[in-house]
């Protein structure tokens, strides 16, 4: 790497005859320095989890909007051959808990589609995060790229210094100590923001000897591909019981206000103003907005709110001085509430209509220190930024958010 290489998510281009591809590459500052004060946590862990996941929903007939938009060709569905995914199984019908980056990851590459059926993007993960970094770059915003991978490993000394960390769309799997280091941030004064839904969910390890390796239990309830085997809740590499962070007695709520509440297809719906959102003390998130509903439109399921969704619950730790400004509704009828939730076919942990857990909350709130934390508690909040021309409501209000807390 050349020593004055920037901060950054690059792709290293490789070619053979009429064959490319490209491997991305994400490039952090140097060792102790720091060269912007806007931070991007980028979620390799998660990444990693998902590499070549085979969908049980692939179907040939997404081959015809991959080539029409010229999108990435390979699919883990047709081929096999590098390994599959935590998301599927062992040819004995036992779930896959170990995975590594160390092997070509076809969804982990520029172009590729997750979702070939629908009539929007159909981005997830690393693709849709380019959403995020692509307004970025058109507003003008400096940034470090930092990857969970560093933060287990310094801790909260590497955010340290930054004026303002935040996530990408999907920080779903997390270790203690990259926990710790969001939490010690906040707390020491730190602006965060996860713009996000079914972030801090799953537990993982992350082998003593060989970074590259990454195990998951799913243990108990979650959404899950798979379901662990009585004796086998514990990692093998650390020791530590696994499974749902909410389950270990970290729930999402206690450290972005928000947590995973519900799941439906790859569609996306709105969010519409609270009348908290209208006091003056939220006057300068919302300046330049007339509009009530933000975010009916977008390049991930057609709208802000939408896939998976986070929501506000101060039994689940949700801090009572949080505010929410807006909250999603309008879900199609695909959308159900996540296993752990649910009490009984007709009752729930919260005891309201199932119906009104079906939603995305974007709340705010103020630390003692100083610290702040704004969360969208939507997937395909950032498929929304660059929608025309990355003029938009939600372009403008994420701008109002980072110039808050960027501001010296």
């Amino acid at each position: 790497m050349p020593e004055n290489l920037a901060s950054g998510i690059y792709g290293i281009r490789l070619e053979q005859g009429p064959h490319s591809d490209t491997i991305p590459l994400f490039v952090c500052p140097p060792r102790g320095v720091q060269t912007a004060r806007l931070c991007v946590l980028v979620s390799t862990f998660t990444y990693t989890v998902y590499g070549n996941h085979a969908r049980p929903d692939y179907d040939e007939s997404w081959q015809e909007k991959i080539k029409a938009w010229n999108a990435y060709p390979w699919n883990p569905a047709v081929y096999p051959h590098y390994g599959c995914s935590t998301y599927n199984f062992h040819s004995d019908r036992s779930g896959i808990c170990h995975a590594s980056y160390r092997r070509p990851l076809f969804n982990l590459r520029p172009g590729y589609l997750t979702f070939g059926a629908n009539t929007c993007s159909g981005l997830r993960h690393f693709q849709a995060d380019s959403h995020l970094t692509a307004w970025l770059d058109h507003k003008g915003y400096p940034y470090d790229v930092v990857t969970d991978k560093e933060l287990d490993k310094e801790g909260v000394d590497l955010l340290a210094g930054y004026a303002l960390v935040t996530t990408g769309s999907h920080p779903e799997y997390h270790t203690s100590r990259t926990l710790d280091a969001l939490e010690d941030y906040r707390d020491q004064g730190g602006k965060f923001a996860y713009l996000g839904g079914n972030g801090f969910y799953w537990r993982v390890a992350i082998h003593p000897e060989n970074e590259s390796l990454i195990e998951v239990r799913r243990a108990e309830g979650g959404i899950r591909a798979w379901a662990a085997e009585p004796g086998e809740y514990y990692h093998a590499f650390d020791g530590r019981y696994g499974g749902l962070w909410r389950r270990n007695g970290r729930p999402p709520q206690r450290l972005a206000g928000v947590g995973f509440s519900a799941q439906g297809r790859f569609f996306g719906s709105y969010y519409r103003r609270t009348a908290a959102s209208y006091r003056p003390e939220f006057g300068w998130m919302f300046e330049g907005i007339d509009d009530e509903l933000i975010g009916d439109f977008g390049f991930s399921g057609g709208g802000a709110a939408g896939f998976e969704l986070d929501r506000y619950d101060r039994y689940l730790g949700s801090p009572e001085n949080a505010a929410v400004v807006a909250s999603s509704e309008n879900h199609n009828d695909t959308f159900v509430l996540v296993p752990e939730e649910q009490l009984t076919h007709i009752t729930n942990w919260a005891g309201v209509p199932n119906e009104e857990l079906i939603r995305a909350d974007m709340t705010y709130f103020e630390t003692s220190s100083g610290g702040a934390v704004f969360s969208t508690g939507s997937i395909t909040f950032c498929g929304s930024l660059p929608f025309n021309g990355f003029d938009n409501n939600v372009s403008r209000l994420l701008t109002n958010v980072f110039n808050r807390f960027l501001q010296e």
